[in-house]
C-alpha cells in the first residue's frame, strides 16, 4: 500500500462528508463537477513580480481562511488569474482527493502536515519545481531540495490556557496529566488536524514507545479528544474548558489580538514545529499558475501576509511580530520519516487511547 493511502485510512472516514462540500471559497459559488479546470490554454509562466497570466487555479488549502483569502486575492490582483479554492482540514483534503483520483481537479495544495507533502512525493503525486522564486530562502528543513513541496510557513505546538481561569500555566508536556488539571484540558483529534498528528508522532518519533506513557496519563486524567483545533479550542476560549494540549499557536496569537482571555507556553523540553508545505500535483491542467502561485507564495508580500496572521514565515529571513519566533521556540529533534512511516498506525492508536 503506497505512503499516501497509508495517510488517508482515517482521512478516508470523513469522505462522507466532504462529499457534501461543494462550495469552493474566495467568493465564488462554484460546486464541484463545475469547478474542473479545463486544459491549459498555454498561457505564459508567471512569477509573483511578474505581468498578469490570466487563466484559472484550483487550490485547496488548509490555511486559515483570513491567510488563504488575503494570499488568493494577492496573487489574483498581480497575474489575473481566478483562483477556485476549497477550504479544509488536511484530513478533509486528502479525503477530496482520494475520491477524486480518478479525475483530479486541484493544481496546488497547501496542507498542514509535512508528513502528508512527503507521502505525496513519494507516491509520485507531485510535480517538482526547483527554480521556484526565493526558494533557496527557505528553511531547509522543512522543504524538498527538489523542489516537490514548499513550506511556506509553520505553526508550533503549545499548551494554550485560558487566562481567565489559569494563573500559573503549566510549564511541561507531563504537567496536564496532574489531577489539577482533572478534566480541564482538551486535544484536538490527530484524524482530523495534521498539526496534532504531527506533535504526537513527533514526541514518539523523540520518546519511543514509551512516549505513549504521556498520551495515556491525559486520558487518564480526564483530558478530551475535542475534533479539529478550532473545536479543541473554542471551549478553552469560552471558559468551558482550561487549556488545550497541543494546541496550534497562530489561532492562539491570533485570538488574544482579538481580546480573548488566551495566552500560550511551550514546553520546556521542546515541542514539534508544524510546517505547512504548498505542492504542485503532477495532474495539474494549469501548470503555469500553479507555478506563478508558488512564487507568490515565498514572495515578500506573501511572507508577510504570514506573518500578520502570527504564522511563523517560511522563508528565514522574515520574522514575524507579536508572536514567538522560531528562534526562541525549544524544539524537538523529530525524525520526519519515521513520523510519515507511521501516521496512520498512530493515529489509530491514539483514536483507541481515547475511546
Amino acid at each position: 500500500m503506497s505512503r499516501l493511502k497509508l495517510r488517508k485510512k482515517s482521512a478516508v472516514l470523513l469522505l462522507a462528508s466532504v462529499m457534501s462540500l461543494s462550495l469552493f471559497g474566495c467568493g465564488s459559488t462554484t460546486n464541484s463537477d463545475s469547478a474542473k479546470p479545463a486544459q491549459d490554454s498555454g498561457s505564459p509562466s508567471v512569477s509573483g513580480n511578474a505581468s498578469a497570466a490570466g487563466g484559472k487555479l484550483v487550490l485547496y488549502s488548509a490555511g486559515p481562511q483570513k491567510l488563504a483569502d488575503n494570499i488568493v486575492s494577492g496573487f489574483e490582483a498581480k497575474t489575473g488569474v481566478k483562483v477556485e479554492m476549497f477550504q479544509g482540514t488536511t484530513g478533509k483534503i486528502l479525503a477530496r482527493m482520494e475520491a477524486e483520483k480518478s479525475n483530479p481537479v486541484a493544481d496546488v495544495v497547501i496542507l498542514a502536515s509535512l508528513p502528508s507533502a512527503q507521502a505525496l512525493k513519494a507516491d509520485g503525486l507531485t510535480l517538482p519545481y526547483p527554480e521556484a522564486a526565493n526558494a533557496d530562502k527557505l528553511n531547509k528543513d522543512w522543504s524538498d531540495a527538489e523542489g516537490n513541496y514548499f513550506s511556506t510557513s509553520a505553526s508550533a505546538l503549545g499548551i494554550v490556557y485560558n487566562t481567565n481561569l489559569v494563573s500559573a500555566p503549566p510549564q511541561s508536556w507531563a504537567d496536564l496529566g496532574l489531577p489539577e488539571w482533572k478534566d480541564a484540558v482538551n486535544i484536538p483529534d490527530p484524524t482530523l488536524s495534521g498539526s496534532a498528528l504531527d506533535f504526537i508522532t513527533g514526541y514518539l518519533s523523540v520518546k519511543g514507545d514509551a512516549g505513549w506513557e504521556l498520551f495515556e496519563s491525559y486520558k487518564a486524567n480526564g483530558t478530551a479528544m475535542a475534533g479539529a483545533n478550532q473545536e479543541a479550542l473554542d471551549p478553552v476560549i469560552t471558559g468551558a474548558k482550561s487549556l488545550v494540549a497541543a494546541g496550534v499557536d497562530y489561532m492562539a496569537y491570533s485570538a488574544k489580538a482579538k481580546g480573548e482571555p488566551l495566552d500560550i507556553v511551550y514546553p520546556e523540553e521542546g515541542t514539534v514545529v508544524s510546517p505547512r508545505p504548498a505542492a504542485i500535483l503532477k495532474s495539474s491542467p494549469n501548470v503555469d499558475n500553479a507555478k506563478a502561485f508558488i512564487d507568490y507564495l515565498l514572495s515578500d508580500e506573501a511572507q508577510k501576509l504570514v506573518a500578520d496572521a502570527y504564522l511563523i514565515p517560511g522563508r528565514e529571513d522574515v520574522e514575524a511580530e507579536g508572536r514567538t519566533n522560531l528562534k526562541d521556540i525549544p524544539v524537538f529533534e523529530v525524525d520526519w520519516a519515521w513520523m510519515n512511516d507511521h501516521g496512520d498506525e498512530t493515529a489509530a492508536r491514539f483514536s483507541d487511547v481515547f475511546k
